[in-house]
């Protein structure tokens, strides 16, 4: 396995990106009221993914990497909730496709965590 050269090459990385890009475009359209509630609280812990993976990324010991990774995680799991609520309320149609692009992320964020866990330092 070739090593990455920037956090951006990480393929989790990429997706978490893909993900914010949608919450933005998804929460343009939200209620105006919903600006500093809803809006602001989903794109935040949407932006938290890939901002955090590519803060672990640049830490050099393994707990430190865990750390971020692990809020990561913590954010994706927030915004699985997000998206539940915003389906619910009707505000958006491609919950399908926003919850599979989630669990992608969630997915290949498991595994990178699995491969540094098992790493040597």
């Amino acid at each position: 396995m070739e090593k990455s050269q920037n956090f951006t090459d990480l393929i989790v990385w990429q997706k978490a990106h893909e993900f914010v890009l949608e919450v933005y475009k998804i929460t343009k359209e939200f209620p105006k009221d919903e600006l500093y509630g809803l809006t602001s609280q989903f794109r935040r812990a949407a932006v938290s993914i890939p901002a955090n993976l590519a803060e672990g990324y640049g830490k050099t010991s393994k707990a430190d990497k865990l750390r971020f990774f692990n809020i990561s995680q913590g954010s994706l799991k927030e915004c699985s909730y997000y998206l539940l609520l915003v389906s619910d309320l009707k505000y958006i149609k491609n919950y399908e496709e926003l919850n599979n692009l989630l669990n992608e992320v969630a997915k290949l964020l498991n595994a990178y965590i699995h491969v540094i866990n098992n790493s040597i330092q």
